[in-house]
């Protein structure tokens, strides 16, 4: 990473493109709408596969990923699509076979699998009831050594929401990681000081990602003034002192950590309905939320890491060679801040409608 100052004084930082190591794109019109939001920070993604029906072979993943460059490229053009390198994830399911795993791993169409717990957040029905029906292709997994990525929350009712991470990593991940020693296991959007401490004090097979929104909000945030609809997300943020063990993650050095957005785009309509989506969309100013944050916590040294390093190191795929630049901005107290609804081209005469993170914000970063 380098830095310089821009003609106006302002610091400019250069560094390495970054990965979303976790995002949704959806598919068809919404798809179209917001891909190039991600596209224009981050050269690759790993893309998630709860779709309505889930990705679970690898000619699903095929024809996704064809899916999701063929948008890219009606939305922001052929070079931007040729930028951009979709990674995508199988959906684990109770009958998945392990061949097939094991067949698109080989192929290079599935970097990694997910697996939802059944009933955990969003299109997550078709998920895992029991880890025991799944031996088979975790051991298939770790000997091919390819990457679990995990939405660690029990669904059982009789716990507490609040709890559901702590619960999961007590009730299930331990186990499942002495059983699977050499299974390399991300804890995906962790939200509390005890997925802290235990993705600190594990194996070196084991990491997680840390989402924009995560640092920013604590639970308060979804009352403020009423119900706020566009900051629900699974796992639902939590108490202040779990925020600032993330923050503190997150700008550590620490290569067990690295970024991951889980943008989650809902249209508005779906986020304000009688049972609103779980999700924020936070890919249109993701980079400079992360910035921010680092900024704020002296660490703007570190952002480099977590951001462009870090992750590929742990999936074994090379860095990326090309940069991107930000600058740092001074938030004008009477300026415009970003905007509070986004009505983005789709493809279709009626355009997306969706709420960003930050909406109405201003951020003390900007990408170049």
């Amino acid at each position: 990473m380098s830095e310089f100052p821009s003609s106006s004084g302002t610091r400019r930082l250069t560094l390495r493109r970054p990965d979303d190591w976790h995002v949704h794109l959806r598919d068809g019109a919404l798809l179209q709408a917001v891909v190039g939001h991600t596209a224009r920070q981050f050269a690759r993604a790993i893309v998630m596969p709860n779709l309505k029906p889930p990705i679970t072979s690898v000619a699903q993943a095929r024809g996704y990923r064809e899916r999701i460059l063929s948008a890219l490229e009606r939305s922001a053009g052929a070079e931007a699509a040729a930028r951009f390198t979709p990674l995508m994830t199988a959906y684990l399911t109770e009958t998945i076979e392990p061949a097939e795993l094991e067949r698109g791993h080989a192929e290079g169409v599935f970097t990694a699998a997910k697996l939802y717990p059944a009933g955990a957040t969003t299109n997550s029905d078709a998920g895992v009831r029991d880890l025991a029906r799944i031996t088979a292709v975790l051991t298939c997994m770790e000997r091919i050594g390819m990457p679990l990525l995990i939405h660690g929350e029990v669904t059982d009712p009789a716990v507490d929401i609040f709890d559901r991470e702590a619960v999961f990593i007590e009730r299930h991940l331990k186990p499942l990681l002495e059983r699977h020693p050499q299974l390399k296991v991300v804890l995906e959007h962790i939200t509390t000081a005890d997925a802290v401490r235990f993705v600190e004090q594990g194996p070196a097979t084991l990491a997680a990602t840390i989402t924009p929104h995560h640092l920013h909000i604590n639970r308060n945030a979804l009352f403020q003034g009423g119900l706020r609809p566009d900051l629900y997300c699974l796992p639902v943020a939590k108490r202040e002192q779990h925020r600032l063990a993330l923050r503190a993650a997150a700008t550590s050095g620490n290569p067990k950590f690295f970024l991951g957005t889980d943008s989650a785009p809902h249209l508005r309509a779906a986020k304000e309905s009688s049972c609103g989506c779980a999700g924020i969309y936070n890919a249109p100013y993701a980079l400079e939320s992360y910035a921010q944050v680092f900024g704020e916590e002296n660490a703007i040294d570190q952002l480099e890491g977590f951001a462009s390093i870090h992750g590929p190191r742990f999936y074994g795929l090379p860095l990326n060679p090309d940069t991107i630049t930000i600058e740092q901005n001074t938030p004008d107290p009477d300026g415009a801040g970003l905007p509070a609804l986004l009505e983005l081209a789709n493809g279709t005469d009626q355009p997306s409608r969706l709420v960003p993170f930050h909406a109405g914000e201003q951020l003390s970063w900007r990408v170049l």
